[in-house]
């Protein structure tokens, strides 16, 4: 080997290393965020007139936290999903009632947390509020917590009824005093839902859409909101009075993990 070969070689095996050591430093590349498919929708897009509190982007719920995945206190759902939601407003409005919404699409990332949180029994935060009766050990089996949520497949939303005009409730202040979901409606956090017998997301039996001991103006209140929606292609589902799904689903096999955020819908029409 000649002395120019040795040096060629030489200067070939320093570039290599070095190209090596920079590939090695060089910051991982951030993986894009999903996006919606474009037959998801925000709800406000297709009807403004329906009122949103989106409890999972607040600590007023039974984490106690902000959950993953919700950027913005936005509703989005598949298109005939949210169409089926604004022809039921439109009938409710005539009667003095809007619809209020809790909760949309859920990302899968959600439902990650809410298993995370379920298995670490020692967090009891908002027991007091949301799950006073239930032993946190029984979530799983009781079915108030699962690895899946129809949720995330874009035609299920939580929801109730307001009484117009809506009057302003106070924001949840974390640490304030709790109080059972089940009290009666003034001595239970405020919310300028019509009273149907027990706070959203109650994790108690009395969230049965037809728990017979709900009686009077509460079931009333429950079965407008059956009625109104079922009418219109949703299924109720019987241990929430909140929980409906619009059928058929565009998505019944599929559970996304965009983030509930206005970029997650970017360039739809």
């Amino acid at each position: 080997m000649t002395r120019s070969s040795r040096a060629v070689r030489a200067l070939v095996t320093t570039l290599a290393a070095l190209l090596t050591a920079t590939a090695a430093a060089a910051p991982a590349r951030a993986t894009p965020e999903p996006k919606a498919p474009r037959d998801f929708v925000a709800l406000h897009s297709v009807d403004p007139t329906i009122l949103h509190e989106i409890r999972y982007v607040t600590p007023h719920n039974f984490v106690g936290e902000p959950v993953d995945g919700y950027k913005q206190p936005l509703c989005i759902l598949t298109r005939p999903a949210a169409e089926a939601l604004r022809t039921a407003q439109r009938r409710l409005l005539p009667q003095g009632y809007s619809l209020k919404v809790y909760d949309c699409y859920r990302p899968q990332r959600a439902v990650d947390h809410f298993v995370r949180w379920a298995e670490d029994l020692d967090d009891q935060t908002m027991k007091a509020e949301f799950y006073p009766n239930v032993d946190k050990t029984r979530l799983f089996a009781d079915g108030y917590i699962a690895e899946k949520s129809g949720h995330s497949r874009g035609s299920t939303v939580d929801l109730t009824l307001v009484k117009l005009p809506a009057c302003p409730t106070r924001p949840y202040h974390p640490g304030e005093p709790l109080t059972p979901c089940f009290a009666p409606k003034d001595e239970r956090f405020p919310d300028d839902s019509v009273d149907m017998g027990t706070g959203y997301d109650c994790f108690d039996t009395l969230s049965h859409t037809l728990d017979p001991r709900i009686t009077g103006v509460q079931r009333a209140n429950r079965m407008l909101l059956k009625t109104t929606l079922e009418d219109l292609g949703f299924v109720n589902l019987a241990e929430e009075w909140w929980h409906y799904t619009f059928k058929p689903e565009a998505y019944p096999d599929t559970y996304f993990d965009f983030p509930v955020a206005r970029r997650s819908l970017t360039g739809h029409h």
